[in-house]
């Protein structure tokens, strides 16, 4: 797994020795990444479910300004956290220990918005639309912002969800990027 683009373009970044983590691939990381550029130039980012903060480093690697990773696992994190140094982004990054509801509630407390969030929790655990909902209510999502759900093209989301409205759906054999905006 590497970088696509930008500052760092090319570094491999650590992936985790067992199975839990599915890193995105290149192919359709590449293609996110086409989809979203104008999102990303100074931009702030959540990478919630992070597994090797892959996504997050990408944004922070073309000119994001700064990224939040969330992650509960402690092995995941200690693998975003020597991605981060590798990449040499640990003035732009903060790193969260936490389950995806502790870490929205306490980014509400701190009054974040962001104009891009990822979401690649495990599949087949039906925390997407709990995560959705948690952070809409928690007004985590800039006005212009986008919403990334990669998942299993198996599963589908609703039209709408609280104030957010599926936009796109992209299918990549068996993986689907589902896109929500307010």
């Amino acid at each position: 797994m590497r970088v696509i683009s930008g500052k760092v373009r090319g570094l491999k970044l650590n992936t985790p020795k067992n199975e839990d983590v599915r890193p995105t691939t290149d192919r359709v990381k590449e293609s996110l990444f086409n989809m979203i550029s104008p999102y990303i130039m100074d931009s702030n980012v959540l990478d919630l479910f992070a597994g090797t903060g892959s996504l997050g480093i990408e944004c922070l690697s073309r000119g994001a300004q700064r990224c939040v990773f969330v992650d509960v696992s402690k092995e995941s994190v200690s693998i975003i956290n020597s991605n981060i140094k590798k990449a040499r982004v640990e003035n732009e990054s903060m790193v969260l220990n936490l389950d995806f509801k502790d870490a929205i509630s306490k980014l509400k407390v701190q009054q974040n918005k962001f104009d891009v969030i990822f979401m690649d929790p495990p599949y087949y655990k039906n925390m997407f639309i709990d995560a959705l909902e948690k952070i809409d209510n928690a007004d985590l999502l800039e006005e212009e912002g986008i919403i990334v759900i990669e998942h299993d093209s198996k599963e589908n989301f609703p039209e709408k969800i609280e104030r957010l409205e599926k936009h796109k759906v992209k299918k990549y054999g068996n993986t689907t990027l589902t896109f929500y905006k307010l």
